[in-house]
């Protein structure tokens, strides 16, 4: 059995993006595989978080995982922060890394143009997430486009750890889901949808409620050709507006350009709502449910356990491979 290795920041509510691209695939690679998903709240850190406000986003990331199907007699949902492993092994992988591999990395890039002041960890944070991945002998990692680059990293740090010391880490494959992986935002849809987009309007959180759930639908940009038609170059708008649609309800492009053939925008952009919203509602309820349940904080527990159990095997043999600690007889 294949094992996956998938960690998200809980630096938000998750969008519709998220779980169309990501969180339904791992309800489904968790029958046939050995998963670990991790809340990266050491990762969030890399830039400044309300305290009060992070330890809520943890918890709520955690429910919202279950909610959406992740099975704990099947996977392992743990904290990062809660495992310290992950933080003793992204050090030891910071000392074999290369100022010139991280200064080429976009993310950091991106995220540090134009600041004054910008965290260290913000730069060396890749190795971290090498860390995270290599800690439970991963084999595969479901990543998006904007990730590839870091999976990369991870990869040669592995390797290289390996031939320096011992055979020690998996090298780890990317795993790009194919159907629905770029949900684009709403008000500029050629940019993917995001959590942390400053208009609130760009992007559905899995929290919406069906009120604002059609407001946003309905204020969505399209044109004003009045042709419900798939046509990602010249109308993103529509085209994202169908891929939703199409990935809430299952129904494929061609049918639902059909259905709508001679109809209007506002008819479309009202099913398409109530596609969302009717996926969204259970998850909703269930996530509520656990919220603030002693059932949470149970799941939370054995998998921290769980995780601890196998990371701390392979820090054990990576440390006395790099000759760390003492040998005990």
């Amino acid at each position: 059995m294949k094992v996956i290795f998938s960690g998200i920041q809980p630096s938000g509510t998750l969008t519709l993006g998220n779980y169309v691209g990501a969180l339904r695939q791992f309800v489904q690679l968790q029958d046939d595989h050995e998963c670990y998903f991790c809340i990266v709240d050491e990762h969030a850190i890399t830039v400044p978080q309300d305290r009060l406000k992070l330890r809520n986003n943890i918890r709520s990331l955690a429910a919202l995982y279950l909610a959406v199907g992740i099975d704990p007699e099947k996977s392992t949902l743990f904290i990062q922060s809660e495992v310290p492993a992950h933080a003793e092994l992204g050090w030891m992988m910071q000392s074999i890394s290369y100022m010139g591999e991280l200064e080429r990395m976009t993310q950091f890039k991106d995220k540090a143009e134009g600041k004054a002041a910008v965290s260290s960890a913000l730069f060396t944070y890749p190795t971290l997430m090498a860390a995270d991945i290599l800690l439970y002998n991963t084999d595969i990692v479901p990543v998006g486009d904007d990730q590839k680059q870091h999976l990369e990293l991870t990869r040669d740090l592995a390797q290289r750890f390996n031939n320096r010391f011992n055979d020690i880490f998996t090298i780890p494959e990317a795993h790009i889901p194919k159907v629905g992986a770029r949900i684009m935002s709403l008000q500029e849809p050629t940019k993917k949808m995001s959590k942390s987009d400053e208009n609130v309007r760009g992007f559905i959180s899995m929290l919406d409620d069906p009120k604002t759930i059609e407001k946003k639908i309905k204020s969505a940009v399209t044109d004003s050709e009045g042709v419900v038609k798939y046509d990602k170059e010249n109308k993103p708008g529509i085209a994202n507006l169908l891929t939703i649609y199409s990935s809430c309800t299952g129904e494929s492009i061609d049918t639902l350009e059909e259905k709508y053939a001679g109809k209007g925008y506002g008819d479309f952009k009202q099913d398409v709502a109530h596609a969302v919203i009717n996926l969204l509602e259970p998850i909703q309820n269930k996530y509520y449910e656990l919220l603030e349940s002693p059932e949470l904080d149970n799941i939370l527990d054995n998998g921290m356990e769980k995780a601890s159990l196998k990371a701390n095997r392979t820090m054990q043999k990576a440390k006395k491979a790099m000759g760390l600690g003492r040998v005990r007889k």
